[in-house]
């Protein structure tokens, strides 16, 4: 980890990593951090929950995803790519928000690659809610790329708490420094109709969804307190010691195959565009009835659509999760996350997503 970045367990040329690993010391008891949460004591982003490998049961889980999902998540992928292509006809610097975009951004530098012949870079740097995106690590991009070639990259909008801060943070980056950069989010998925472009606005199982450092390059979520000074990129702990449990690597190799495999076809498919205003419009009609329904006063409170219930499950203390329909294949590992947890179920079948969760409020407990 010479220089400036690291590129975790990745392949070298495929991301660098603009963050600080930390040694820093996890809170063990997840209803800890949730108090501290929930109370304002602290910040999320000023400390890590213990992550824990998945187990056996939970891994037969993820390999079964990626069998069922690949084709699915491969097909997104190309479909992203071409967007990309359509906005970025130029140069193109591709920023990932890490921890959830980082993946897909690396399928995307392939994809663009073998499509195009891009040889796009690609950055993973941290975002985090109400604190923004990392400016430091902006001012390293924009050090040498283009500001209109970035490409910014996650997983999935939920309820577009992350696209609505990414705008922020570049309003704000460009009243600081003068400089203005296309605040334009490529999602895979797009629940929220906040993203500039996606490749579906379906509530599908993202397979690199269902686990945490082992299919991220061994990087943590990334953390924002007092151990990073002003002029640091934020941190992360950076899980050397579990390379031997880490399918970051092999994930990529199994959608990667998968596009190869029917690229050619996929390719000659129109892309058609999702309604935006539909997407939205349902959203906020979600949230608001569940708001209602399950007395809840916060909006961040709930999380909407697999990829959102499933980090709530593996980070959170979630109360209570819904499932459109508890038997379907996509919320198999949610329904034995809430199994682990104690976390009670409930089937919902009026739900347009497949699964939501529902934090636990503590504040009188």
């Amino acid at each position: 980890m010479t220089g400036v970045g690291f590129h975790g367990s990745y392949a070298a040329a495929d991301v660098t990593f603009l963050l600080q690993p930390l040694a820093l010391q996890p809170i063990q008891d997840v209803l800890e951090k949730e108090r501290l949460i929930q109370s304002g004591a602290k910040h999320y982003s000023e400390m890590l929950g213990r992550e824990q490998l998945p187990s056996a049961h939970y891994l037969e889980l993820f390999y079964a995803a990626v069998s069922a999902f690949a084709e699915r998540m491969a097909r997104d992928v190309l479909r992203l790519t071409r967007r990309i292509r359509a906005a970025r006809p130029g140069a193109v610097t591709l920023v990932s928000l890490a921890r959830a975009g980082t993946p897909i951004g690396v399928l995307l530098r392939r994809a663009l690659a073998d499509v195009y012949g891009v040889d796009a870079p690609h950055y993973s740097v941290s975002i985090i809610r109400d604190r923004g995106l990392d400016a430091h690590a902006l001012d390293y991009i924009l050090g040498s790329h283009s500001a209109d070639s970035l490409v910014f990259v996650d997983g999935w909008t939920a309820k577009g708490t992350i696209a609505s801060e990414l705008h922020r943070s570049l309003q704000a980056y460009q009243a600081s420094r003068g400089t203005s950069v296309p605040a334009d989010l490529f999602v895979l998925c797009d629940l929220a109709g906040l993203a500039f472009a996606s490749g579906s606005a379906d509530d599908y199982l993202i397979p690199s969804a269902l686990l945490n450092a082992t299919v991220s390059g061994l990087v943590s979520r990334t953390i924002l307190n007092h151990m990073i000074a002003a002029d640091q990129f934020h941190g992360c702990v950076f899980h050397v010691d579990w390379q031997t449990q880490d399918l970051s690597q092999w994930f990529i190799t199994q959608i990667e195959q998968t596009r190869a495999r029917y690229q050619s076809a996929w390719l000659s498919e129109p892309l058609r565009s999702a309604d935006r205003a539909a997407l939205r419009q349902r959203s906020a009609n979600l949230i608001a009835t569940l708001m209602q329904r399950h007395d809840v006063k916060d909006p961040q409170f709930i999380k909407p659509g697999i990829g959102e219930a499933t980090r709530a499950l593996l980070r959170r203390a979630p109360g209570l999760l819904l499932l459109r329909d508890p038997d379907a294949a996509e919320v198999r590992h949610l329904v034995q996350l809430a199994n682990e947890r104690k976390v009670a179920v409930q089937t919902d079948a009026t739900m347009d997503l497949h699964a939501v969760a529902i934090i636990r409020r503590l504040a009188n407990e």
